[in-house]
């Protein structure tokens, strides 16, 4: 099986201050890659260096997309990559304001992504937001709704509806369980699990939480200071972790 993923020496850096350091990742079709580490580890920076939100100043992110074959996101058109956000790739953001238009009506918010892929039908964007809505487990009924009357838990669900409803091999997700009461965050991992395993989904799922880790991710790269420290599966790293950064941090969660 080829890879959907592949990056090489990516570099970013801030003055002088590490954002990530040399990140070398690949990916397979359907795979979920855990990233953790803690706040300032360039989690984040990575993300969205591969994920074509901020430019990197070294390396190659390489996308194998299903329309255009195996390119470098980096080295493509601007239009040919925000065709392949639109389409082929997706982003969950922590606070789903970010992903979300608040003025507009949810299924406005699931709908405008098949616009930007040239989908022009009504009764067919509707039908498929409907579709997603309750695939989320969000009724239907608010179809017309807007997000800005949906619990933060609705909202990040709807979210993922909106980054899924265009079926992307790929998707990226930073902390999407964050800011969420538990017993939230436990309904939407459920969703995202069953979401991943039913779509094949390739992720990569950036988080602090190792709880949210272990139920989802099959791999884990652990950051620290902008660098992978250690990389593995999920349950040996978590389980048995050999580099002494990723042993505090087990250990400071079993301790609480």
């Amino acid at each position: 099986m080829s890879p959907i993923l592949e990056v090489e020496g990516l570099e970013k850096k801030y003055g002088n201050q590490a954002g990530c350091l040399d990140i070398n990742l690949v990916l397979y079709p359907g795979e979920v890659l855990g990233v953790v580490g803690e706040s300032g580890s360039g989690k984040s920076t990575m993300l969205n260096c591969i994920s074509g939100q901020l430019l990197p100043e070294k390396g190659t992110v390489k996308f194998n997309s299903p329309s255009k074959g195996l390119v470098d996101i980096w080295s493509i058109s601007n239009a040919d990559q925000r065709f392949l956000a639109r389409k082929e790739w997706a982003f969950v953001h922590q606070n789903p304001r970010d992903g979300l238009r608040m003025d507009i009506s949810a299924g406005g918010n699931i709908g405008e992504r098949l616009m930007s892929i040239g989908n022009r039908h009504y009764g067919q964007i509707r039908k498929a937001a409907e579709e997603w809505m309750e695939r989320i487990e969000l009724n239907a009924e608010r179809i017309d709704h807007r997000p800005t009357t949906f619990s933060g838990g609705m909202q990040q669900r709807l979210q993922i509806a909106r980054s899924l409803v265009t079926n992307p091999p790929l998707i990226f997700m930073d902390e999407p369980t964050g800011g969420l009461d538990v017993s939230v965050q436990a309904r939407l991992l459920d969703l995202i699990r069953q979401l991943v395993h039913d779509l094949g989904l390739a992720t990569i799922l950036v988080t602090h939480d190792l709880a949210v880790i272990r139920m989802l991710a099959d791999r884990i790269l652990v950051m620290q200071k902008g660098r992978i420290v250690e990389s593995g599966l999920a349950d040996q790293v978590l389980d048995d972790p050999q580099h002494p950064y990723s042993q505090l941090l087990v250990t400071s969660v079993l301790r609480v």
